[in-house]
């Protein structure tokens, strides 16, 4: 029987937004034991959710926000899941209207955290609480259990803390939730987290093209092969899917399911919020950077188009001269170095933008709640903790005495795969770019020395010398003489 709240008993949490993330959030938090208000601006979408999973818990509908708000117990708790951008401040304002002092607003979108910083500013301006809350883990994570990063007040997240640990994915007995900083940190990490995505499923690909066209390896063939190399080191989400994808056949055709997929991928932002934020940090997440320029060429389809029928020169091709078995194990250790440096890379950005917005996110914490529920869990996640349990000051996550260890019988391999897929023609970016990555932060010396002498030339921007303090330029349209400032 559907169990629909009188609207005397009034709900701990409530969700603003029912769509398929709000909605699967809302039979969450009443599968877990508590009353959720819900609210959409198109009833139809609540009565469809009361209708179909009313029998799944306590729901108290409401099809006004007044009536919503007021069917909240104190402090009112109200997680926002509708489209970010404008939809996400005109819901802010009314609920802030609506609602008084102490009460939270929780956004549990994809928001920009500028754009969170600013909202919380202004939220506690009006007396009431402001938390951008990262979710992952998609619409299954969201129904039974996410990975949930929520920045905002300390003292929201006393009061937000149970309820939302109620909900999370759960690992060792430790939720998947904790309280990642003030204002934006929420939104900053899960925006990094995507960025870390982002190059995972990139260089998963390209190991997918690697084996299907260097080694002449059929879909079911690879699916196989993923689905056991997620028995090992590779352990995570993202390997397991690509193993289901790569099996699946397309029910129409009985083809491969991605023979029948157009090669263009999307996004929705985080991706490019990620890039661009590691170039105003000045933080080189080069993985990540390229796997967002793959999509949007991937995408550039009327360019592609033409290339294809210019005949772009290819130069020589050659096949590939190794043993197949040989290869496949090259590239899954390949795929476990860079995938390495897309965590390390991503980490680096999160102490960064940590430093600079001073929010004092702890690793530590993000390793322990990636472990489940999120979309990058992986075995390593662990490791990644004892890393910063061992020290949390760490220079780079792969200066870890363990994950140093692993990098020696990975790099090799690494090289081997890159050379490979330069011979055979196949588009490897983020194979190639972490592994430059990993070459310029072991190189003794870097061409930087070079492009100074040129910005000195050019522009007379100084240079720094390796022998003694200070600041020199040359005058070179002179008599080239040294100056020292």
């Amino acid at each position: 029987m559907t169990q629909t709240a009188e609207k005397t008993d009034l709900a701990q949490i409530g969700v603003v937004g029912l769509a398929v993330m709000g909605s699967n959030l809302a039979r969450n938090f009443a599968r877990n034991g508590n009353t959720v208000a819900v609210y959409n601006r198109s009833p139809e979408k609540t009565r469809a959710l009361i209708e179909n999973h009313g029998d799944e818990g306590h729901f108290v509908p409401s099809e006004t926000v007044e009536d919503f708000v007021a069917s909240l117990e104190r402090p009112r708790k109200a997680i926002i899941m509708v489209q970010a951008g404008k939809a996400t401040d005109a819901v802010i304002n009314q609920l802030a209207e609506a609602m008084d002092e102490g009460d939270i607003i929780i956004d549990g979108g994809n928001a920009l955290f500028t754009d969170t910083i600013r909202r919380e500013k202004e939220v506690a301006e009006k007396g009431r609480h402001f938390v951008g809350a990262g979710i992952s883990g998609g619409e299954e994570g969201a129904l039974n259990g996410p990975s949930i990063m929520p920045g905002g007040p300390a003292e929201s997240w006393e009061t937000l803390g149970p309820i939302l640990e109620s909900i999370a994915a759960n690992v060792d007995g430790t939720p998947c939730v904790t309280h990642i900083g003030p204002d934006g940190a929420g939104h900053f990490v899960k925006m990094v987290h995507n960025g870390i995505e982002y190059a995972d499923m990139q260089v998963i690909g390209e190991a997918y093209q690697l084996l299907r066209y260097g080694a002449g390896m059929e879909p079911a063939e690879i699916a196989e092969t993923f689905k056991e190399w997620n028995s090992g080191d590779l352990d995570s989400y993202l390997i397991e899917i690509t193993a289901e994808v790569l099996a699946q056949k397309d029910p129409e055709t009985g083809a491969p399911l991605v023979d029948v997929i157009v090669d263009a991928a999307g996004q929705k932002g985080t991706g490019r919020w990620t890039a661009i934020n590691g170039l105003e940090l000045g933080v080189p997440i080069t993985g990540i950077a390229e796997s967002v320029f793959a999509r949007a060429l991937s995408s550039s389809t009327a360019q592609r188009a033409a290339a294809q029928e210019g005949q772009l020169p290819s130069g020589t091709i050659k096949e590939l001269d190794v043993d197949k078995a040989g290869f496949i194990e090259d590239v899954r250790r390949a795929l476990y170095a860079a995938k390495l440096i897309a965590y390390s890379q991503g980490f680096d950005e999160i102490k960064a933008g940590s430093e600079e917005f001073g929010w004092n996110v702890d690793p530590r914490d993000l390793a322990t709640i990636w472990r489940g529920g999120c979309i990058i869990r992986a075995k390593f996640l662990d490791r990644i903790r004892e890393a910063y349990d061992n020290n949390s000051d760490l220079p780079a996550l792969i200066l870890d005495p363990y994950f140093k260890g692993e990098l020696e019988g990975l790099i090799d391999p690494w090289r081997r795969v890159v050379v490979a897929a330069t011979q055979l023609g196949l588009p490897a970016p983020v194979f190639a770019s972490s592994l430059s990555y990993y070459d310029s932060l072991r190189a003794e010396r870097l061409p930087a020395a070079l492009i100074q002498g040129q910005r000195d030339f050019f522009g007379a921007h100084t240079f720094k010398r390796v022998d003694r303090e200070g600041t020199f330029h040359i005058e070179w349209s002179r008599d080239r003489s040294l100056t020292e400032y």
